[in-house]
């Protein structure tokens, strides 16, 4: 039954079946920027969510969904503000899928999805300081805070037996928030940080960066950047000079291209990004594949932000923000029936007949605190030129 389902989703997606416009949820990532190699299938995990639930037609009555793109950039907050503000003035959004980036993600909440009154779940903004921010009960996300990271690092840091650490970090909110995390508790379990610095992304040179971490030395350098931008950069740079031949890799440095970029200099690095071995993940692993894509970093908490949205909306019985908002830690959370991936159908006719659900997913979604994931993460080391997940933390 499964198989029969899947294939209705794929043909769905594929063949651009016409549906009813009337609801819409707008998909803001950095499809241009230093994570423009993962937005893609992000993208993609959202609308396969979507896909699903039209081909179920079991959404408001039969009512369709339609997805609208626009570009965060990750980095460029002013531009990521304008593409959100036209999503809802000018595309009628209902919600927002994203933002990406920490940084902007904030921006975005702030200046736009506040004065809105829109409800937003980012699947990848990990800065601790998105916590605590003002959000009128508005925000959400399916990943976890890079508070939760810091600890994961410091623990596949000791278990590997590094005793001192270099850290540098791209500038900004994401950056800074990660590293001091991984600082403080890599330092908490008796680690030794030599120098924990900033660089900039779009250089096309960085020897002054490298020869400071080099001189701090450390038995691994940590660079919580980005894969295709600085962070790649500094790596290029270290290998090239000799600074440092080992690397720790936080989830902005995960992505099939920075193996693929750099080569065999990065083999027997190390790193981690959120993901889980729960059968929800298979599950979208299998459907990801019928739909034509491979699952990457956050793609499988991009279908589970999308999800989430619309499993609010029918629980609210509107899809009116100022309604729905305070559905989303209910559909995400027990009690209720257990939702996976290739359960939406399903699981909006139980909600329609007046049931609970727990959605879990894609990547095991369990809400806390502010609405954010409690964090799981997939340990990689980088061996034969690919990243290999070699554990769960």
């Amino acid at each position: 039954m499964r198989k029969v389902f899947l294939a209705l989703v794929t043909g769905a997606m594929l063949s651009g079946v016409a549906v009813a416009d009337d609801v819409k949820i707008g998909i803001i990532l950095g499809f241009t920027g230093p994570i423009e190699s993962l937005t893609p299938a992000m993208a993609a995990g959202a609308e396969l969510a979507i896909a699903e639930v039209n081909a179920s037609g079991s959404f408001m009555g039969g009512t369709g969904i339609t997805s609208i793109r626009a570009d965060s950039t990750c980095i460029d907050s002013a531009a990521a503000t304008a593409a959100a503000e036209r999503l809802i003035t000018s595309d009628n959004v209902n919600a927002i899928m994203g933002a990406d980036c920490s940084g902007v993600t904030g921006a975005i909440l702030a200046n736009v999805a506040m004065a809105n009154g829109i409800v937003m779940i980012s699947p990848s903004a990990t800065s601790p300081g998105l916590s605590t921010a003002e959000d009128n009960g508005l925000f959400f996300r399916t990943a976890p805070s890079d508070a939760r990271q810091g600890q994961v690092v410091s623990e596949i840091l000791g278990d590997h037996g590094y005793k001192s650490a270099a850290i540098t970090y791209t500038n900004n909110d994401y950056g800074k928030g990660l590293a001091d995390s991984i600082e403080s508790n890599f330092k908490a379990a008796g680690g030794t940080v030599t120098i924990n610095v900033a660089h900039e992304d779009g250089k096309g040179d960085y020897s002054a960066e490298v020869a400071a971490l080099a001189q701090a030395g450390g038995d691994i350098l940590v660079v919580a950047g980005y894969l295709n931008d600085g962070g790649k950069g500094i790596i290029q740079a270290s290998l090239d000079t000799g600074a440092f031949d080992i690397f720790y890799l936080p989830d902005g440095m995960i992505g099939d291209s920075l193996p693929t970029d750099i080569g065999d200099g990065l083999n027997g690095s190390i790193g981690d990004v959120p993901g889980t071995d729960s059968p929800g993940a298979a599950m979208f692993t299998e459907m990801a594949k019928a739909a034509g894509f491979e699952s990457g970093p956050f793609s499988p908490e991009s279908y589970d932000a999308a999800a989430l949205l619309i499993l609010a909306m029918q629980a609210a019985k509107s899809t009116d923000s100022q309604d729905f908002k305070s559905k989303v830690m209910d559909v995400a959370n027990a009690p209720g029936q257990k939702v996976f991936p290739g359960d939406l159908g399903k699981a909006l006719e139980f909600i329609a007949s007046g049931g609970d659900v727990d959605y879990v997913g894609a990547s095991a979604v369990e809400l806390i605190g502010p609405g954010e994931s409690a964090g799981s993460y997939k340990e990689i080391l980088v061996k034969d030129g690919k990243n290999t997940t070699v554990g769960y933390r």
